[in-house]
C-alpha cells in the first residue's frame, strides 16, 4: 500500500469534517420535524445521541489523520534537511 500525501490526508480530514457537519445539520432538521410529544422527545434525545456518537467517532479519525499528516511532514523535513 502506497503512503498518502499530506495533501490527500488534508483533504481527507476536510471530508471527515464537512460530514460532521452534515451529520449535525441533518440531525438538528429531523429534531425539528418531530412532533411536540413525548414520542417525539424521545426520538429527539435518540437522534441527537446517534449524532453525538457519530460526530464523535469523526472527529476521533480526523485527529488520528492530523497525526499522521504530523509525522509525514516532520519525515519530510528530516528528508529534505538531510539532502541538504
Amino acid at each position: 500500500m502506497q503512503t498518502p500525501t499530506t495533501t490527500q490526508i488534508r483533504t481527507a480530514i476536510e471530508v471527515l469534517t464537512k460530514l460532521g457537519e452534515r451529520l449535525n445539520t441533518h440531525a438538528e432538521h429531523s429534531v425539528m420535524q418531530l412532533s411536540e410529544s413525548q414520542l417525539g422527545a424521545h426520538y429527539a434525545g435518540r437522534i441527537e445521541v446517534g449524532a453525538i456518537e457519530q460526530t464523535t467517532r469523526i472527529e476521533a479519525i480526523a485527529a488520528q489523520l492530523k497525526s499522521w499528516r504530523d509525522e509525514l511532514l516532520q519525515q519530510e523535513r528530516q528528508c529534505v534537511s538531510h539532502h541538504v
